[in-house]
């Protein structure tokens, strides 16, 4: 019995590469088309085709090193179904020739293919995600070769039809059977069913017809984003092998933590700590906002917890001109040192007010700190 790794010239442990490799210089030296037909040629060619066909095979390749044959599997068919090859034509060659391709035309494969998306992250203020922006954003990716211009080939050349399969993309051999001579039809290996061969690569690209590079991108960023959104930009992926088309590239966006706001939805939070005075006695103070100083009058007597409603000043809801609110939490300042003078009035004034002692009572529970905050979480 021949040895298939004899026959192509390659070890046990060859790569599927290196089997290729083999198989193509072997195929260009003793293909019958090539070299006149007839004689020791065409009996060469056989034999390495099917060497070819089995170790190019991983489940065929794993059996034929196993058993050293190529039968197994269908046992029950005994003798009856010999092994492919030359001399022979095994179950699986019968069902490719009725149900998949023996003496069908397989279709020519194309060297030009579609680019592969790409996914990116980008992270943003919480004012480009309030009010939308253009972001300018560096891509590392596959772009077009400059110097091949998709073409493959280094300028001055073009590819050649395939000497193997003539253009076709295929191979066609006459294998023996117990329903007599059929032929069967595979990819040509020497041009992976391109039907043309690239004599000359372009030296920029290696002949793929694209480099890798880093280019820029204006990213538009639509008001209302948050942390999640994904924008889909089309045809701003990679560019596809020998100039193919692009594929689409998607960004991720995550909006940066504010110092100063908080976000809950369209709705804006921010807290203004007020000293205890300017909460009893009231008064107006800027604040800032996302778009500039604001007034906000602080009425008398306004108590911790209180909030403060400003219209129109949060996130720009997505796909829409109306912005939500920015709701402003008062945080009363109560003093933790006070000089002798400070104490001395105070205790005047909590005289005047009659609050120098004060009883053990509890707030009503429909009017304490937790009912409200209860109410609040209620209307979520």
């Amino acid at each position: 019995m021949t040895n298939h790794y004899d026959v192509l010239g390659v070890a046990r442990d060859a790569t599927p590469e290196e089997i290729k490799k083999a198989y193509r210089r072997l195929a260009r030296d003793h293909h019958p088309d090539l070299n006149g037909g007839g004689g020791k040629d065409d009996e060469k060619f056989k034999q390495i085709s099917h060497a070819y066909e089995v170790l190019s095979d991983p489940a065929k390749r794993r059996n034929y090193d196993a058993t050293g044959s190529e039968k197994g599997g269908f046992g029950g068919f005994g003798s009856g179904f010999p092994s492919s090859g030359a001399e022979g034509f095994g179950f699986q060659d019968i069902f490719d020739t009725f149900f998949g391709g023996g003496g069908a035309t397989q279709q020519r494969a194309s060297r030009t293919r579609r680019g592969q998306d790409a996914l990116i992250r980008v992270e943003i203020d919480l004012k480009d995600a309030v009010f939308g922006t253009n972001k300018s954003i560096e891509v590392d990716t596959a772009i077009t070769c400059p110097v091949c211009n998709g073409e493959c080939t280094e300028p001055g050349t073009h590819m050649e039809t395939c000497a193997v399969c003539h253009g076709s993309g295929n191979i066609q051999r006459a294998v023996r059977s117990i329903l007599g001579q059929v032929m069967t039809t595979a990819q040509c290996p020497n041009c992976e069913g391109t039907g043309t061969t690239i004599p000359h690569p372009c030296h920029e690209c290696s002949g793929e017809g694209r480099i890798r590079a880093r280019r820029d991108i204006t990213l538009k960023i639509p008001a209302g984003v948050d942390t999640g959104t994904r924008i889909q930009l089309r045809e701003q992926g990679e560019v596809g092998p020998a100039g193919g088309p692009h594929g689409d590239l998607y960004v991720d966006i995550k909006v940066k933590p504010d110092p100063q706001f908080t976000r809950d939805g369209d709705n804006l939070h921010a807290t203004l700590n007020v000293p205890m005075t300017a909460a009893t006695l009231g008064t107006s103070v800027k604040i800032p906002t996302l778009d500039g100083e604001r007034d906000v009058d602080i009425a008398p007597g306004t108590q911790s917890g209180s909030t403060l409603t400003l219209r129109g000043l949060g996130v720009t809801r997505l796909r829409s001109q109306v912005r939500g609110d920015l709701v402003v939490d008062v945080h009363v300042q109560t003093p933790t040192k006070v000089t002798p003078e400070q104490e001395e009035l105070l205790k005047q004034f909590a005289q005047l007010r009659q609050e120098e002692f004060v009883e053990g009572k509890l707030a009503s529970a429909s009017n304490g700190m937790f009912a409200k905050l209860r109410d609040k979480l209620g209307n979520l």
